[in-house]
């Protein structure tokens, strides 16, 4: 009998392909669009035009999700996750922006939503495993799903997996992990299918391509207040609202051009919620820029091998920079870890530090403190 496996078919190219291999590997495929947001409830909030004749993109997402399983022959549900989205997921964005950490809203959409209650809504109705259209790997090893880089190293999304234990790990099938991007487009395009060049969604979930400041503005009011230069104190120019920046940005600052100052860019490093004040520091060599080390919270490790001593392994701070090493020590019989490393530039609190051991990704966590040179914590 043919294992039943519900894919997430969320409109793009990448799920549609997902379901196309799934159906060629002979599994039974069922197709189901989340619904995660209430477009019509936030019509004013998110600037859609719903109710005045068009449709929101989430809906024309939809339609497209529908298209893809007409094409492909296969049956599509579609199921609200709204409730389980603002409580797991949204509030804890802002709460994390209401202390002046910059969240990362898609890591916790993954493990609370697509690999929580859909997971869940899946195993109820009926369903083996689910699948995904994320470029990740899962390879099971000595009875244990652990989980692995994709072959397309530029369009790998383990780092937003890292949250995701070991259990709804091994439901779950990545069938675009040995795909480039490319042949997943030329594949779309062999079957004609209406997603084949459909343009990449981008921003964070919910809020896509809209202005980001506007979008937040709406939950966290704005406040303008003073910029700060952090190595001389100075006040040099007005923020928008100190919760809208987030540590090593540059662009939107709008800090050029100041007597006395090089031309160097500046970028933020640090914040006081507080007081209001957004601490900025231009891009030389100062230490206000760097940290040594920091505290993880919410700390998950995939597989039973969690180490008992320190760890030599590598971290990515974001999701587009670079594996950084690091000495991992884990703390609190897993609920936390710490992280050393060399002088490294603008990690930022509450963002996600993912670790790998070469291609395996090992776990994350939140970055929830960071370290000076002496040890000490960083309090901008």
């Amino acid at each position: 009998m043919k294992k039943k496996v519900l894919v997430g078919l969320s409109g793009g190219v990448d799920s549609a392909i997902a379901a196309y291999l799934l159906i060629l590997q002979g599994y039974d495929v069922t197709g189901c669009f989340m619904r995660n947001w209430d477009s019509i409830a936030n019509n004013d909030i998110l600037g859609n035009p719903t109710l005045f004749g068009s449709k929101c993109s989430q809906e024309l997402d939809y339609d497209d999700a529908a298209e893809t399983a007409f094409e492909l022959s296969i049956p599509i549900l579609r199921k609200d996750f709204i409730d389980e989205y603002w409580n797991d997921v949204f509030s804890y964005f802002l709460d994390t922006y209401r202390r002046g950490y910059t969240p990362d809203a898609d890591v916790f959409c993954n493990k609370y939503i697509k690999f929580g209650a859909f997971l869940d809504f899946a195993k109820l109705s009926g369903f083996d495993m689910i699948a995904m259209g994320h470029y990740a790997k899962r390879i099971d090893e000595n009875g244990e799903s652990h989980l692995y880089k994709a072959f397309d190293k530029n369009k790998d999304q383990s780092y937003f997996l890292g949250q995701i234990s070991m259990d709804q790990l091994s439901q779950c099938l990545f069938p675009l992990e040995s795909l480039t991007k490319e042949e997943v487009r030329m594949k779309a395009d062999m079957l004609h299918l209406k997603v084949a060049r459909k343009k990449d969604s981008t921003g964070v979930c919910f809020i896509g391509e809209r202005n980001f400041k506007q979008f937040l503005n709406n939950y966290l009011p704005s406040k303008e207040g003073d910029i700060v230069d952090i190595t001389t104190g100075n006040k040099i120019a007005r923020h928008d609202g100190v919760l809208y920046y987030t540590v090593g940005q540059h662009k939107g600052l709008n800090i050029g051009g100041i007597k006395g100052y090089k031309t160097l860019p500046f970028f933020v490093v640090g914040k006081d919620v507080e007081r209001n004040i957004l601490y900025v520091a231009q891009e030389d060599d100062n230490e206000f820029r760097f940290s040594y080390g920091c505290l993880l919270t919410h700390f998950n490790w995939i597989g039973s091998d969690l180490p008992a001593g320190r760890l030599s392994c590598n971290c990515k701070f974001r999701y587009r920079g670079k594996d950084m090493p690091v000495t991992l020590e884990v703390l609190k019989g897993g609920k936390e870890a710490c992280l050393s490393y060399p002088r490294y530039p603008y990690v930022a609190k509450g963002q996600i530090a993912c670790l790998y051991l070469g291609e395996r990704l090992l776990g994350s966590g939140i970055i929830d403190r960071t370290y000076d040179l002496n040890g000490q914590e960083i309090k901008y």
